[in-house]
């Protein structure tokens, strides 16, 4: 059993800041920035490709609540919401969830970097990505 199904089960303890009968959300034990925040559904998916569309917008809403919530009593200036998908991703924990990470300055130990690629064919990945 995975350490966040052992959360929801009440066999490991955390510190909830929400629980309804599908989502929990907890601190989590380290603390990236003050109040990041780990929004899961109590039910076990892998990631969030894996996650049923129901239950991701259960998930998004309680995130979305959240992080609204957390602007006004941490007093923070910005937020980072994000998940990630498998270990290359930097998933580590393999069950469903979404971070909150207060910002609350440019110079915190948050670094996430975007660097440009080497250029792509956007014309041709356009093609192979677009949907019908």
């Amino acid at each position: 059993m995975c350490i966040f199904c052992k959360i929801v089960d009440g066999e490991i303890p955390s510190y909830k800041v929400y629980e309804d009968s599908d989502v929990l959300a907890f601190l989590d034990i380290s603390q990236v920035t003050k109040g990041h925040t780990l929004v899961i559904p109590k039910k076990h998916y892998e990631n969030f490709i894996d996650v049923e569309p129901e239950t991701l917008q259960k998930v998004m809403a309680v995130a979305q609540d959240l992080a609204k919530d957390y602007m006004d009593k941490l007093s923070c200036t910005g937020m980072n919401i994000l998940s990630n998908v498998n270990e290359v991703a930097g998933q580590s924990v393999f069950h469903f969830h979404v971070h909150l990470i207060p910002r609350y300055a440019e110079n915190d130990d948050v670094v996430i970097e975007f660097k440009q690629s080497p250029e792509q064919d956007l014309p041709a990945l356009q093609q192979l990505l677009k949907k019908d």
